[in-house]
Parts: structure tokens; sequence; C-alpha cells
């Protein structure tokens, strides 16, 4: 029993340590699929099937998932991730 939380706090602080770096390879993904929206072509009838009265084309709708990434999941998890590994390096 003893060794196994011996070991505890090792495996804990490796965890940290890949959040860490998931969160940087999750702030780089986001900054590229930035780039990706940022390249494709903005339709002129792009309101319109925002709104539902048209079919979405692909530029269209791919601008509006990368919109939801990049400013909605990929931030959360950012911050869900670093507050997490901030709170067991706060523990320590």
């Amino acid at each position: 029993m003893k060794k196994r939380d011996a070991a505890r706090p090792d495996a804990e602080a490796g965890a940290c340590e890949e959040i860490d770096r998931t969160t940087g390879e999750l702030k780089a993904m986001r900054y590229r699929l930035l780039g990706v929206h940022a390249s494709l072509p903005v339709s002129p009838r792009e309101e319109v099937m925002l709104l539902g009265e048209e079919e979405m084309d692909f530029p269209t709708e791919a601008r509006a998932i990368l919109e939801c990434v990049v400013n909605e999941w990929i931030p959360s998890a950012i911050r869900d991730l670093e507050k997490i590994a901030r709170r067991k390096k706060g523990d320590g």
C-alpha cells in the first residue's frame, strides 16, 4: 500500500507535465485553424445560409464549424486543463 502511494505523486506530476504540453499543442492548433478559417472565402450568400434559408456550401459550413472550435471548444478545453494543472501544482 505504501509503495503505491509513493508512486502517486510521480504519476500526478507526469500527468501535469503532459497536460501542460497538451495545452500548448491546443493553443498552436487553434492558431492553425484560425489560419484555415481566414483562407476560406466568404460567400456572398453566407448570411442566408447561416439563417438556414439555403443549404450551406463548403466554405460557409467550414467557417461556421471552425468559428465554434476556435472560439468555444478549444479555449474551453485549454481553460479547464490549465485550471486542473494549476490546482495540482498548488497542492505541492
